[in-house]
């Protein structure tokens, strides 16, 4: 066998090509090591604090300098430019959308007034707009809680850590409205040291407790879900745990379950309001997203929410959370085709095709909850007394209260489809029953006429059929904003330059 040396002298070509193969090789293995490195240096330099992070630390802007990639994803939430087929995070007057919702919210603050959710970014801003909550100077309405600011901003785990708990739930909105200014961010889900996730909102770790579980035991990719739950469920303010506060309270002490829930409330005698059509005494659902998704196929194969709403993204060597928490259906190739191998237009039409069928049946339910509130009115009119409307009223309370459980909850219809479509079909069941016993009582009163259906083709006319004086409520709010809210802007300024 001849030799390389041999090879070379009588070909010189071949001695030209094993040199240039032999550097080409070499640039390549010396780049390879190059970006390696680099890389490993980013790495290093990244991991190491640059500025120490105060305890309970609020704003978002002193976490900067340490995790600039995080920072400036989170900055995506302000972005209000997507549109799905039933959702988005662009902010819609679901009043407009669906008026019957002012009727099914007689009585209660939300018939005012109730906008599809913007991203993070807008929580305390969107607050101060709401009309639920613009209530300094609605005395009807009553002061609201200072418990309603909980899970809008990293300000409130300062606050309680300030104050104390109870305190912190003791107070109204109002009064701590100066306090609470820096939108949801860093401090909610990190801890200042160490950046790990953790709980800062008692109330979760106080129901798991209630359950005997210990939430610091939960490992990281429940803890990817967990620090979610603290806000994304369904809760109340219990007036009876501390004397005068209004202490945030998750109802999972039966179990998590539209069902389970019902039992704890009914169990307790509570409501949040008393409907003003049926006199029936309502819960309102909040959002039980967190319970919903457990529920589904996604929470059963080990999937957590920020897997999907906030995914990891790859950027100069660095493996992150991507931080602009939003739909999937905004990033679908972040999101969903990590696992699902299917095309984007499939995936999009497979999650519509389930919302569209949960959907269907909630807006029939609706409907069917807007004749019997009004039927339990001629009921009232008519005569009927307490005792033949008890079992009525608490027909509409519990098919109304399964109703709600899916309208309120985020993404509930694709999150756990099957069970949406159960408690519809259940709260279906339960408004036909108790249709039929208000149309035997009627009868019995002396009326058989069919009732008409409203004209609440609109939320104005849906209002005014209610009694709703919109007009006084909006000058309200529009001196709130002008006079108040700069005075608390102007506090909070104050307050975070002596910080610094």
């Amino acid at each position: 066998m001849k030799s390389i040396s041999e090879l070379t002298e009588k070909k010189p070509a071949m001695a030209w090509l094993i040199f240039i193969a032999t550097i080409v090789v070499v640039f390549l293995l010396g780049l390879l090591a190059s970006t390696i490195i680099e890389r490993r240096a980013e790495t290093v330099f990244t991991n190491v604090p640059l500025k120490e992070i105060k305890d309970f630390e609020p704003r978002n802007e002193a976490w900067e300098q340490n995790f600039p990639r995080q920072f400036q994803s989170y900055y995506g939430t302000a972005d209000t430019s997507f549109r799905s087929k039933h959702g988005g995070n662009a902010m819609v007057d679901m009043l407009e959308v669906e008026p019957e919702l002012v009727v099914l919210w007689a009585g209660y603050l939300f018939s005012r007034d109730y906008n599809q959710g913007r991203g993070h970014f807008y929580a305390v801003e969107d607050i101060y707009n709401t009309l639920r909550v613009g209530a300094p100077m609605t005395p009807e309405a009553g002061p609201q809680p200072s418990t309603c600011w909980t899970c809008k901003s990293p300000d409130v785990p300062r606050v309680m850590n300030d104050i104390g708990v109870a305190q912190f739930y003791s107070k109204t909105w109002a009064e701590l409205g100066p306090e609470i200014v820096n939108p949801i961010g860093c401090a909610d889900c990190h801890d200042p040291k160490t950046a790990n996730l953790h709980i800062s909102r008692p109330a979760l770790i106080e129901a798991f407790e209630r359950q005997g579980k210990d939430v610091t035991k939960a490992s990281y990719q429940e803890m990817r879900s967990l620090v979610c739950a603290q806000c994304h469920v369904e809760y109340y303010f219990n007036k009876k745990k501390v004397e005068g506060a209004q202490y945030l309270t998750f109802p999972w002490d039966e179990g998590m379950t539209v069902e389970a829930m019902e039992e704890y409330y009914d169990n307790i005698e509570f409501s949040d309001w008393t409907h003003t059509l049926s006199k029936a005494p309502m819960l309102k659902a909040q959002h039980p997203d967190y319970e919903v998704f457990m529920l589904g196929i996604h929470a059963q194969r080990g999937v957590s929410c920020a897997d999907c709403h906030m995914p990891y993204v790859s950027e100069g060597g660095q493996k992150f959370t991507n931080h602009k928490m939003q739909s999937p259906l905004n990033n679908i190739s972040a999101s969903c085709q990590v696992c699902h191998r299917e095309e984007t237009a499939t995936l999009v039409q497979n999650v519509y095709e389930r919302q569209d069928k949960v959907l269907e049946g909630r807006h029939e339910l609706a409907k069917m909850l807007v004749r019997a509130h009004i039927e339990a009115q001629k009921a009232w009119e008519f005569g009927a007394t307490e005792d033949q409307m008890k079992d009525i009223l608490i027909g509409i309370r519990h098919a109304q209260w399964r109703w709600d459980f899916v309208a309120a909850s985020h993404g509930g219809s694709f999150h756990a489809p099957i069970e949406m479509s159960r408690i519809v079909s259940t709260g279906l069941t339960r408004i036909s029953e108790t249709r039929t016993k208000l149309a035997r009582l009627l009868t019995s009163l002396g009326f058989s006429e069919e009732i008409p259906y409203p004209d609440i083709t609109t939320k104005a006319k849906a209002q005014a059929f209610i009694g709703l004086e919109m007009d006084k409520y909006n000058e309200e709010k529009s001196v709130f904003l002008k006079e108040i809210v700069p005075l608390w802007k102007e506090k909070a300024a104050e307050r975070e330059a002596s910080w610094n």
